[in-house]
């Protein structure tokens, strides 16, 4: 993951907090830029596969791949709003996926990380 991704997010999260506030309704305000963003990814994704006739092929896997690094990027804004330690939390979260996998991985096969 990019040593850029917390200095960044917490920035703009500050900015927001200086602009908006940090009361609940820009906490969900946050969650639902995050949703949005999924969606932006998920209609790249439409385009890319050409499932809408009237449109068709209208984006790359590089335009999903960008429109997913936004939502990469809300989400961890949306976290600073959540914890002080928003580095801590997912740190946290990725050694509990690392456990659920090893213990997901039959004895003697190598782990899938």
């Amino acid at each position: 993951m990019s040593s850029l991704l917390w200095p960044v997010s917490g920035r703009l999260a500050a900015l927001l907090n200086e602009a908006n506030g940090t009361g609940r309704h820009e906490q969900a305000m946050r969650l639902m830029k995050v949703t949005e963003e999924a969606g932006e990814a998920s209609a790249a994704y439409i385009g890319m596969t050409g499932q809408n006739p009237r449109k068709g092929t209208t984006h790359t896997p590089a335009d999903v791949a960008d429109e997913l690094c936004d939502v990469i990027i809300a989400a961890a804004v949306t976290l600073n709003s959540f914890t002080p330690d928003p580095w801590a939390v997912l740190d946290a979260k990725l050694h509990a996926v690392i456990r659920r996998l090893s213990a997901a991985v039959p004895a003697g096969a190598e782990p899938p990380y």
